[in-house]
């Protein structure tokens, strides 16, 4: 039996799921084997930097949002636990 590289990615073990290194993880461009591939927290592959790049600065995008929903969230559950302007404790103690 004889493995060509073309074919070890090509439906790399009869899955339905495209190996990583078949495609730019962003435009979906088929990366091709004598072509640099761009790497991105280990299993994202990319055709090129501005791809990388772009994807990056969407992630950051997302986590920012996110931190930013999470302490507004934070600061809504504070406003909820004070009664004219006094801190209510809203824990439960258990006692044995």
């Amino acid at each position: 039996v004889i493995i060509t590289m073309d074919s070890y990615y090509v439906g790399y073990f009869d899955s339905d799921e495209p190996h990583f290194l078949e495609s730019c993880s962003l435009c979906r461009k088929t990366l091709d084997l004598n072509s640099d591939i761009f790497m991105y927290r280990g299993d994202m592959a990319f055709c090129s930097q501005e791809c990388r790049q772009e994807q990056i600065e969407s992630d950051e995008s997302k986590a920012k949002s996110w931190r930013k929903s999470r302490s507004s969230l934070r600061k809504q559950s504070d406003t909820k636990d004070s009664v004219a302007g006094k801190t209510v404790r809203t824990e439960t103690l258990v006692m044995a």
